[in-house]
């Protein structure tokens, strides 16, 4: 039954990341809506409750979340700019990628001050 309730897990997580990149290749605009939402975040969020957690640990996940998108927008950001000004795919996600993990390192003492525990 557990192995069940995992493979349904994980279709259902890799049926949204295929969707959004179906879309892509036909509807860029609506795919980029897509994968905007909070959906993983909102699966995680249904994985948990059915998995017993309680409210607090759900609530704490949401605020924590919240946290971390802030510098993670970095990465689109970023990557965008660097893609439209020539650099190579695979080197913009690097760079994107290796900023974006600056800005959470940067941000994790300055929540600390503030009282915000992850």
């Amino acid at each position: 039954m557990i192995m069940l309730y995992y493979a349904i897990k994980l279709v259902v997580s890799a049926l949204i990341i295929l969707a959004v990149s179906e879309l892509a290749k036909r509807l860029p605009g609506f795919a980029a809506l897509v994968a905007s939402l909070p959906l993983i975040s909102v699966l995680a969020f249904i994985w948990m409750h059915l998995e017993g957690s309680s409210n607090a640990a759900v609530a704490d996940l949401s605020g924590q979340i919240f946290w971390l998108v802030i510098p993670s927008l970095l990465l689109f950001v970023a990557f965008a700019f660097l893609l439209r000004h020539g650099v190579d795919f695979w080197l913009g996600l690097a760079i994107s990628a290796g900023l974006t993990v600056g800005a959470y390192l940067a941000l994790l003492p300055v929540l600390r001050k503030f009282g915000v525990q992850l």
